[in-house]
């Protein structure tokens, strides 16, 4: 592998212009990740504190292992939800716990009292599934009360899966732990139930299908809470519970405990035992890409700064050169890279295919580096097979085999979001940078087709255009695709895994690399038709 050379110049007015304007758009992620740590504000962090308990971040992090990584996921879903909070109610990531690369999970019980709301189900789904694509071992650390029941409606008929997905890690031989630290009602009484061990906290863990009031209300018996449901109770009498906690701290011990006799080892290491950093300053990433995804930047300088030691073996770098395609070892791990140098021509369709059925051969994980319009249109492109050979890509993505990861960093329209493995291919992990825009098209384009339309439909008709109100429609549309296509409302949304400082891609990419690694990785040669 050739180590990448760099035509960056960070004393230029153009890097330093571009550089505070995305150092602006990471000062605004920062401050909704500081909502998000906030969970339901002082007041009621306080209370919690009063009461003798530690709040969800101090658990997680009493829980992890002496400076081992917790890479946070979906930090700020719900962001910018009424009556939602930053977050969604849940906490979780990929965490080491007594050496196991473990998936957490965590209620913040300061927000609501850690009731369920609809986008803390969608984080919590999409976390299991981080964790079974991945084979990762959970811990719940649960205190809930319960579904946000003003919103039972958007809860109750997809909350099952949450049980279904405990039930079915466990039969695939993925084992959970599930600590409680107070209220865990209704359903929310069957995530320790179906966990493979359960642990409660003397004194605080009340876990019940129905409390007290609705118990005397359906049944008319009186009952208090630590004989309904009370970790005593469930550890001696019910057997609900397998251990019972004298506090908190003593309840993350135990967790440690179990989790280190399950002695859950990877299916692979790292391919290199010696890592090099890159040989260029990560920090230049925020003045390479721009905080206006219609600026070009090369993606070559973007992979010098987060592969070992710069180095890149390129593939086919004379061909389809809008797609850079080649191999790299990132902390350690040998991947396979696709990123957008441009639009997608049939060349760098028919390339990029080609890089994903070698590196399926060969068993290698691909890292897909998203800044794209779409596939190039235009009447010479269609007659030259554009469709067959946007669909070979696409082909090639779907049925891959081997994990895919993928970071959004600068644009993501049209059909090159599913031909550089959106959301919908089942990429492993999804992360995208502050500046990500995602959308069908651009605002300005859909206002344009919008205004062509409206056009020629009023030609045909033979009625006369109202100028002004076309031109508040189109107004009206960019206002919302601006809106709709902007980073913080997409993670809002749960269309990614989480935005990140670009600076930090590499350590993300890392971790999710490690993560994917617990399961072992597999070959395929089986694809579906390939039109020619």
């Amino acid at each position: 592998m050739r180590v990448l050379t760099t035509s960056v110049r960070p004393n230029s007015e153009a890097f330093r212009q571009r550089h505070r304007a995305m150092s602006a758009l990471v000062e605004t992620l920062e401050a909704a990740q500081a909502e998000a740590r906030a969970g339901g504000g002082a007041k009621y962090v306080e209370r919690h504190r009063s009461r003798g308990k530690m709040v969800a971040r101090e658990r997680i992090e009493q829980l992890l292992d002496p400076d081992a990584h917790f890479l946070e996921l979906m930090t700020l879903a719900g962001h910018g939800v009424r009556g939602v909070g930053t977050g969604g109610g849940v906490i979780g990531g990929v965490g080491v716990v007594e050496g196991v690369e473990c998936l957490i999970t965590a209620s913040e019980s300061t927000l609501k009292g850690g009731a369920i709301n609809e986008y803390g189900l969608k984080k919590s789904l999409r976390l299991a599934e981080i964790g079974r694509q991945n084979g990762l071992p959970s811990i719940h650390l649960t205190e809930s009360a319960g579904a946000d029941l003003p919103n039972q409606s958007k809860i109750f008929v997809p909350g099952g899966q949450s049980f279904r997905d405990i039930t079915r890690a466990s039969a695939a031989g993925v084992p959970s732990v599930c600590v409680v630290f107070g209220n865990a009602t209704a359903g929310g009484a069957y995530i320790p139930g179906m966990s493979d061990y359960a642990i409660m906290v003397e004194g605080q863990a009340k876990v019940f299908l129905a409390g007290p009031p609705l118990v005397k209300m359906a049944t008319g018996e009186v009952v208090d809470d630590e004989s309904l449901g009370g970790a005593a109770m469930h550890s001696r009498v019910s057997g609900v519970s397998d251990y019972l906690a004298h506090d908190e701290r003593d309840a993350i011990r135990l967790a440690r405990q179990v989790m280190g006799h399950i002695r859950w080892r990877k299916a692979r290491g790292p391919d290199l035992a010696c890592v090099e950093a890159p040989l260029y300053d990560p920090d230049e990433l925020l003045g390479i890409a721009s905080a206006d995804v219609r600026v070009p930047f090369d993606q070559r300088e973007v992979i010098a700064r987060i592969v070992d030691g710069s180095r890149f073996a390129e593939f086919k770098a004379e061909f389809g050169t809008t797609l850079i395609t080649g191999w790299a070892y990132l902390h350690g791990y040998l991947v396979g890279i696709l990123a957008n140098n441009g639009i997608l021509f049939s060349e760098s369709a028919q390339k990029g295919a080609q890089f994903i059925q070698l590196c399926n051969q060969r068993g290698i994980p691909l890292v897909f580096l998203q800044n794209i319009t779409g596939f190039m249109v235009g009447r010479d492109y269609e007659q030259g097979g554009i469709i067959k050979h946007g669909a070979k890509l696409i082909n090639a993505v779907s049925n891959s085999s081997v994990p895919l990861f993928t970071v959004m960093t600068g644009a993501s329209y049209g059909a090159g979001n599913y031909g550089m493995a959106g959301r919908a291919y089942e990429p492993r992990f999804l992360f995208t940078w502050p500046n990500h825009r995602i959308a069908v098209m651009g605002p300005e384009q859909l206002a344009g087709v919008l205004d062509i339309v409206k056009r020629e439909a009023a030609e045909k008709s033979g009625a006369e255009l109202d100028e002004k109100q076309l031109e508040m429609m189109k107004g009206m549309l960019r206002m919302q695709v601006e809106k709709e296509s902007d980073a913080l409302y997409a993670t809002a949304n749960l269309w990614d895994d989480g935005i990140v400082d670009p600076r930090r891609t590499r350590d993300t990419l890392g971790i999710a690399l490690s993560a994917a690694a617990t399961r072992a990785v597999e070959s395929s040669t089986s694809w579906g038709v390939f039109r020619h």
